[in-house]
């Protein structure tokens, strides 16, 4: 945004060149002027706008510029600006959001007392103490909403009285844990929202086992009796379940009367305990709930799902259940119940969620459209829908293609789906799932290949085949789709989250072999896409679709490619550098390919993306060239994260990252490099100190889609 409004003062001085161009910005209403300052973030407005001109020194003080301050991405701001800003407008601040700026040092924070009239404050992933939060929230008597992390050292008897007055005023509550702690949760006894973040490991740095209970000292226990919404997300490790079971422990007591939203997110098993028992038979008993998450343990097998009871429910997620379709009919939809609140449903990983039941059936098998029909007639106005990881294959029904009954929802803002379930069933019964020439889809040795040619007449290469197909159409019918997911039923990322990089992959479903270059140029009709996730994708040939991504899909924001094509090279890099020299505002990309070659051209064509902030790149056996990811980091300005996990040497890896660190640290405070060998045995410690926002929001591969509910956070 700096570069969008530098000129500022220079449009202001020279007015008599914009009269003669028929154009002067300040003859603008002040309404469209509020609305063209409310894109430029709030430090450059106080710190910078302001002080070209008397209209706009007035225009961005006004109370709708200076309510809400949004710093949670803004990489540029440092502790001088941040202290600035609160000088300025301190007073003027009702919300704060700091959440993700790991690059402020935590005396940062004492800057926040200005702001005496927050009530919302976000600092989520922000170096904050025991003491410093006591001093800082003492002062903030109208504060009703706070987001913090808890890291170990963390001692609530430093809390002052002042502070604890504060937090008995707080009805919302989001706490990452980073180690074993109450927090602030039972100072807060007026709770309506708590958010828990569980992010504990299982061992110590020094590779000591760490312990699930409390710190010595917290005997103090929530109060739960006003909470309205639970939401509850492990990383994995048996310690985040130790934990989260003594928050639990409260609620099987006595469940609160007004919860309407009860969430666990938990990979894995979590194995239900007599307490989780009794606290979901109280659950069915007393309340009537709009939103549900449970792990897959607690769900399976159980009678659970046919005795609680919903009201007006707008988010559901039965992620890795074993669920069938029948009770998903039956028992959440009840029997085709029209559920037009329904905003979000998350069956990712539900291999039955679409046939009638799971007895009898293979994950392979056939669907039953008729369930599925039933989905979208009940769920009509359904934004968020994940089907990915599963098997969702369509018989040869006219008019019954998964496709073609999704294309019914028209409102939907992001979808995930398996790679197999868009192939069109009559297409890949004629079509072999491999052509002669080409290798097998496993890992092979590296191949030298040239420059790849492809179709460059999009309109030749669309009529070829596309146009006629089920997801050609799903694509048109879905013009406003934001977010879009195609992954592989068998996927899995080479970089699991604590566990050491994985060296070999499953083969894609067979009927996934036909997906290819045609389907993802389909994708181009998305104009407002924003985010793009393509994963094991065999039949790509070229990559000739990306191209007409990057052509048509000027919104693209986010893009990540996995496994495309055969594994033994990387066969659509030159479709790709084509691509991205139309991707203007890109502002993240993450490449994971075996054998990837991150060299000149690459970095070159990726110096197209004038907005790129972050960048992962994960190959087995890859390679890159020093020079041309320097090169790349001093033409792209605005990129603060570059994460490599290649096939290099330590020593080439570290020598890369130290160089990046100190040619550019000082001009971006919110560098964040790893450059890393990907099977290196040490690779978990190193992903530990990587910054939680872009650990899970970009380095760490998974499905997004309805993985949390809508605005579930600010």
């Amino acid at each position: 945004m700096d570069s969008q409004f530098s000129s500022c003062k220079e449009v202001v001085s020279e007015e008599s060149e914009e009269e003669s161009n028929g154009v002067n910005l300040m003859e603008f209403s002040d309404e469209i002027l509020l609305h063209i300052l409310s894109y430029v973030p709030c430090t450059d407005l106080v710190l910078n706008v302001r002080r070209t001109c008397r209209k706009l020194a007035t225009l961005c003080l006004d109370k709708s510029l200076t309510h809400t301050v949004l710093l949670q991405k803004d990489y540029k701001v440092n502790k001088d600006k941040v202290k600035q800003l609160m000088r300025d407008i301190g007073k003027e601040i009702y919300q704060l959001n700091m959440a993700g700026c790991y690059w402020l040092p935590s005396s940062t924070i004492d800057h926040v007392t200005r702001c005496k009239n927050l009530v919302k404050l976000n600092l989520s992933g922000c170096h904050v103490t025991s003491l410093r939060l006591s001093k800082m929230l003492s002062t903030l008597q109208h504060l009703r909403s706070l987001a913090i992390d808890v890291n170990p050292g963390f001692d609530a008897s430093q809390l002052s009285s002042e502070c604890k007055a504060t937090l008995s005023r707080v009805s919302e509550l989001k706490q990452t844990l980073y180690t074993p702690s109450y927090g602030v949760v039972p100072c807060c006894t007026s709770l309506e929202k708590l958010l828990l973040y569980f992010e504990i490991l299982d061992r110590s740095r020094e590779g000591f086992m760490l312990s699930g209970q409390l710190m010595v000292g917290e005997s103090n226990v929530p109060h739960y009796q006003n909470l309205r919404i639970f939401y509850a997300r492990l990383a994995p490790g048996y310690v985040n379940q130790e934990v989260v079971r003594l928050y639990l422990a409260v609620l099987s007591d006595r469940t609160p009367e007004n919860l309407h939203a009860f969430l666990i997110s938990a990979p894995g098993s979590f194995a239900e305990t007599g307490a989780t028992k009794n606290l979901l038979d109280s659950m069915a008993r007393n309340v009537r709930l709009d939103a549900l998450q449970l792990p897959k343990a607690w769900i399976n097998g159980s009678g659970l799902l046919q005795h609680l009871k919903f009201n007006n429910p707008f988010y559901f997620s039965f992620s890795r259940c074993t669920l069938s379709g029948g009770h998903l009919i039956q028992r959440v939809i009840n029997g085709g119940k029209d559920l037009k609140s329904l905003t979000s449903l998350n069956l990712s990983g539900c291999v039955h969620c679409l046939a009638p039941d799971s007895l009898f059936r293979k994950a392979e098998d056939d669907i039953d459209s008729s369930i599925l029909e039933s989905l979208v007639v009940s769920c009509c106005n359904l934004r968020h829908l994940n089907l990915s990881a599963a098997h969702h294959h369509s018989s040869e029904s006219i008019g019954n293609h998964l496709c073609q009954l999704l294309s019914r929802l028209k409102h939907l803002l992001s979808l995930a789906l398996p790679v197999c379930s868009i192939t069109d069933v009559a297409a890949s019964a004629e079509k072999p799932p491999t052509t002669p020439n080409l290798v097998p889809q496993t890992f092979g040795r590296k191949v030298r290949i040239g420059i790849q040619t492809y179709p460059r007449n999009l309109g030749d290469q669309a009529n070829q085949k596309i146009e006629s197909s089920v997801f050609w159409a799903l694509m048109g019918s879905l013009r406003f789709l934001e977010t879009l997911e195609i992954i592989g039923s068998s996927f899995s990322s080479a970089m699991p989250r604590n566990e050491p990089a994985i060296r070999n992959s499953l083969p894609p479903c067979v009927r996934a072999q036909s997906v290819g270059d045609s389907e993802v140029a389909a994708i181009s009709q998305l104009t407002y896409l924003q985010s793009l996730t393509l994963a094991q994708l065999p039949n790509i040939l070229t990559g000739s679709g990306l191209v007409n991504i990057g052509l048509q899909c000027q919104h693209l924001r986010t893009l990540s490619l996995a496994n495309l094509g055969m594994m033994g090279k990387v066969v659509y890099m030159s479709a790709l550098m084509d691509m991205l020299k139309h991707c203007k505002c890109l502002r993240d990309l993450r490449l994971e390919q075996p054998y990837f070659c991150a060299g000149a051209q690459f970095f070159q064509a990726l110096s197209h993306c004038s907005s790129l902030q972050r960048l992962c790149i994960v190959s087995r056996s890859g390679t890159l060239q020093s020079d041309a990811v320097m090169s790349f980091m001093a033409n792209c300005l605005e990129v603060i994260m570059c994460h490599m996990f290649m096939g290099e040497s330590l020593t080439v890896c570290k020598n890369l990252q130290q160089s990046i660190v100190r040619s550019f640290q000082a001009e971006r405070p919110a560098l964040n490099v790893v450059i890393f060998p990907l099977l290196h045995e040490d690779l978990t410690e190193v992903i530990r100190d990587v910054p939680m926002r872009h650990l899970d929001e970009i380095t760490l591969f998974k499905s997004r889609v309805a993985e949390e509910p809508p605005n579930l956070w600010w």
